[in-house]
């Protein structure tokens, strides 16, 4: 199993699977075991007691505490998480439901996974939650919409909107759900929010090395600069994997045959050197966040949990482990985002770009070329420092001191993909950079992607505005990137 490949089993068009016979002897040994522990007057948290600070006093009624545990958490905030993003994150709840830890029926589960296959998608608040007892409080607000409050993602011909989940509902023609306190103990006391999020940064920061690498590679040819620095003797020599990786990327994007002109250094700047070594070290730091993400996705974030006949009490809600790396993703993404703005800023400076005119403008001093792109560049990786602080650096006791460590990590994956928005836009910068750098040098198009990016940013014969042309040329790598990446 990958990430990607557990993203496509959570797709708009995926299903889950009902429960086998496995799953529900699983399930009912689970419901067993905490059936004879009430019998026995054992105390168990959200059954017999309380929430969170409150569990010194003993609840009475079981149904009432599974409507009290989602309404009280019905404090979420902000705009929604992307439907993308909601539809991974109840994926995640029902798939760690089912293993079997968790006392859940598999009736109940099966109502829920019902209404997901036929694309019910809770629309889900992004602030509003401290990653520690589960995402609590985002959990929660995808919890409130199966029974009908707040909103839900429809998608209406392939694009999505919000509708009011009770709406929704009632276009499936399906009953608000009513939840019992052990399934609703089941879905919220987990990490698949802040998982969910950081698993679609993950995958997308990894394209954003690739589309990097590829206009490395472009930027190397149009100024003929020193293939020697991509040669895997270079990268057998260190020992990295990822540097391995992108030195083979690089070669695999410039003609067998390449040489340096005479004119360029022998050494060319870091940013273009040493692309492998700075790409492949992000590289391997978002792989080894990858695997994290992805254990903790096939696990059991539950609280309280039956293992082995035994009812235990815990803290597998914590999100550190999803909040640790949700906070490398980002310090690595920014190093790929501030290498592609040097790259830009090296083709836009005579000084390193063999004498071309300053800013890539055919006519210095009426015209401005790339002046405006690099300013707003070098903005967004300002923009992405200010984002990529650790979250986890920003713990604060909550809940009466009953939380007394947190983690943040949604905060941070939040953070993460507002980063990621930005570090795309340095791409797209550097990318008409280079559609620029290729009309200077009089190259021809080429092959796609470069082909496509042509006609998006034509030759400036003279300045105009070059937003949309950013735009457009983001659109175009993140939609070509992948090609580099294996399955």
């Amino acid at each position: 199993m990958t990430l990607a490949a557990l993203i496509r089993q959570a797709g708009w068009d995926a299903t889950l699977p009902a429960c086998g016979p496995d799953d529900v002897d699983r399930m009912a040994e689970s419901a067993a075991t905490v059936d004879k522990a009430l019998a026995a007057g054992t105390r168990i948290y959200g059954l017999t007691q309380g929430f969170g600070p409150l569990v010194e006093f003993t609840a009475e009624s079981e149904a009432e505490q599974g409507a009290s545990l989602i309404a009280h958490l019905g404090s979420g905030q902000g705009r929604p998480l992307d439907p993308d993003v909601c539809r991974l994150v109840v994926w995640l709840r029902l798939v760690s439901m089912r293993k079997g830890y968790s006392a859940v029926s598999p009736e109940f589960w099966q109502v829920l996974a019902d209404l997901w296959n036929r694309g019910f998608t809770p629309a889900i608040p992004r602030d509003g939650t401290v990653s520690a007892s589960g995402d609590l409080q985002p959990l929660a607000h995808a919890a409130l919409a199966y029974t009908g409050h707040g909103d839900a993602w429809v998608r209406i011909d392939n694009d999505w909107t919000l509708r009011p989940a009770a709406e929704a509902l009632a276009a499936l023609s399906a009953e608000p759900v009513q939840w019992p306190v052990r399934e609703a103990l089941a879905f919220v006391n987990g990490t698949g929010a802040s998982l969910a999020a950081t698993i679609v940064n993950q995958q997308s920061a990894a394209r954003l090395v690739s589309a990097v690498t590829m206009l490395t590679a472009r930027i190397a040819y149009l100024l003929r600069a020193n293939p020697e620095h991509y040669q895997p003797g270079i990268a057998v020599a260190r020992g990295q994997p990822g540097q391995s990786t992108v030195a083979r990327w690089l070669r695999e994007q410039l003609p067998a045959d390449m040489s340096r002109d005479p004119a360029r250094p022998l050494q060319e700047p870091y940013s273009l050197r040493c692309a492998p070594q700075v790409l492949g070290a992000v590289l391997d730091q978002l792989d080894a966040a990858g695997n994290v993400l992805l254990n903790e996705a096939v696990g059991c974030t539950d609280n309280p949990l039956t293992y082995e006949g035994v009812v235990l009490h815990g803290g597998n809600f914590h999100a550190m482990p999803v909040g640790l790396a949700s906070d490398q993703i980002g310090l690595a993404l920014h190093q790929a985002a501030y290498l592609a703005e040097r790259q830009l800023a090296l083709i836009c400076d005579p000084g390193t770009n063999g004498g071309l005119p300053p800013m890539l403008t055919p006519r210095p001093g009426r015209g401005c070329g790339l002046a405006g792109v690099q300013i707003s560049a070098t903005s967004f990786v300002s923009r992405i420092r200010q984002l990529v602080y650790p979250a986890s650096l920003t713990s604060l006791p909550t809940n009466g001191w009953n939380q007394d460590h947190v983690p943040m990590a949604l905060n941070g994956a939040n953070a993460v993909a507002d980063a990621l928005e930005a570090a795309w836009l340095v791409v797209g910068s550097l990318a008409v950079g280079a559609a620029q750098l290729a009309a200077t040098v009089g190259a021809r198009p080429g092959g796609e992607p470069w082909a496509a990016l042509a006609e998006i940013s034509p030759p400036l014969a003279a300045d105009r505005p070059m937003a949309g042309e950013v735009g457009a040329a983001r659109d175009l790598l993140i939609e070509s990137a992948g090609q580099l990446l294996r399955p």
